[in-house]
């Protein structure tokens, strides 16, 4: 339903735009970048999926059991998982989908550290989002953009690059984090 209702308000506001500034409705379709709109399309129906299947919940619960109530075992974990999985799955339908699982893990760790467990899906989906071509929507729209002007920029190179400045990142995140809210705290 969210889908449908920010896809049609998508249209709606492209439609007024087309209308008012006299544009031949062919060129501006033209720019359109389909493949983009299709790729995140199917990513929205799948975060919709996952938590209409109840699997969104069981994440949440095998997360808490899994950090045993820890503020910093929560903290880490949920960093580094949301790099990780930030990489694979674009970072917009990830923090859709993470937050109400970091919602029951402030609630399950405790509400003085529940700004340091957002701050670390904050952190963790951001830089993950950079160790692959589909990590982020600005690195999806970029490719489509690259491969259009005839410089495209193959899956595996980006990872090559990515990875390691993904890696650096969220290794100073880490310590930033640990630093701030737990060793000076």
């Amino acid at each position: 339903m969210v889908l449908v209702v920010v896809f049609g308000a998508a249209l709606l506001g492209a439609g007024i735009l087309v209308a008012v500034s006299r544009a031949e409705v062919k060129d501006v379709l033209a720019e359109v970048e389909w493949p983009t709109l299709a790729f995140f399309a199917g990513l929205f129906v799948m975060v919709g999926a996952l938590i209409e299947t109840g699997v969104i919940e069981t994440v949440s619960r095998a997360l808490a059991d899994a950090t045993g109530g820890s503020p910093l075992g929560a903290v880490m974990l949920l960093l580094v998982a949301s790099a990780v999985l930030s990489g694979v799955v674009d970072n917009i339908p990830y923090v859709a989908t993470m937050a109400p699982i970091t919602a029951d893990l402030v609630h399950t760790v405790g509400q003085p550290y529940g700004h340091v467990l957002w701050w670390a899906l904050a952190l963790g989906a951001d830089l993950g989002g950079n160790a692959t071509a589909i990590g982020a929507s600005a690195n999806v729209v970029v490719l489509g953009i690259a491969e259009r002007n005839r410089q495209p920029i193959s899956f595996w190179t980006f990872t090559r690059y990515g990875i390691p400045v993904t890696a650096a990142t969220v290794a100073v995140s880490a310590l930033y984090l640990w630093l701030r809210h737990f060793a000076l705290a």
